[in-house]
């Protein structure tokens, strides 16, 4: 879907804890396969940032799925001091 990052930000807003954890799979090619798979993951963990989202680890599905990557980490995360 081409607004997943925006669905999954609304539906945590409203069913995910503070300090809760999230995973999203990303498939470039649904999204925009105008542009290289790197520039829509980085524009859709860009996304998640502005949601409260705290990515801690981007991995790509290759060599197994080709375009696709999965964003895992912390969603309104405490500030570090």
């Amino acid at each position: 879907q081409p607004d997943q990052a925006r669905i999954v930000a609304i539906n945590s807003h409203y069913f995910l804890k503070n300090e809760g954890h999230f995973v999203i799979s990303i498939k470039a090619n649904c999204i925009d396969s105008t542009v290289p798979a790197e520039a829509v993951f980085a524009r859709e963990v860009k996304k998640l940032q502005e949601e409260n989202f705290k990515p801690n680890e981007q991995l790509t599905l290759e060599p197994y799925e080709r375009d696709h990557a999965i964003v895992v980490g912390g969603y309104r995360m405490p500030k570090k001091k």
